[in-house]
């Protein structure tokens, strides 16, 4: 029976879930995820997780935040005065602002606190230091 392996095109369909069961993403039934393991299209650790599988084999890998999103760093998070946000700028947690920064790089940040003189602004991925786990089936194995 052929299983997958690295420089293969694999066709899969998955669940993502938390520790606290809440689903983050899943595929469609009508658009599979397809990737070629070794190429860095997603997480590293979930190709290692696939090679191995035959086709219709289903399996959860559990990926580890240090190899997912990596760690909340604190470094990501800044307050800022009121007065520094760009003019017509409401402030609520939850909205969220392009920021540049001094290297000229953009960086999208969610604010996640809003006081009477400040804002606290977030740049840490969405699932950074969360585990993930996927409840993955292999569809297809294109060599």
């Amino acid at each position: 029976m052929k299983t997958a392996k690295p420089g293969d095109t694999v066709t899969v369909h998955y669940i993502g879930t938390l520790d606290n069961g809440r689903i983050f993403d899943r595929t469609p039934e009508d658009t599979p995820l397809r990737f070629t393991i070794g190429d860095g299209e997603v997480f590293s650790a979930l190709e290692e997780g696939v090679c191995g599988m035959a086709v219709g084999e289903a399996r959860n890998i559990l990926i580890p935040a240090e190899k997912a999103y990596g760690p909340r760093r604190p470094e990501n998070m800044a307050v800022l005065k009121r007065e520094q946000l760009p003019p017509g700028v409401e402030p609520r947690v939850g909205l969220k602002l392009q920021i540049r920064l001094g290297s000229g790089r953009e960086l999208i940040m969610l604010m996640t606190a809003v006081g009477e003189t400040e804002v606290t602004l977030d740049g840490n991925h969405a699932l950074a230091g969360l585990d993930l786990t996927f409840a993955l089936r292999l569809d297809a194995i294109d060599p």
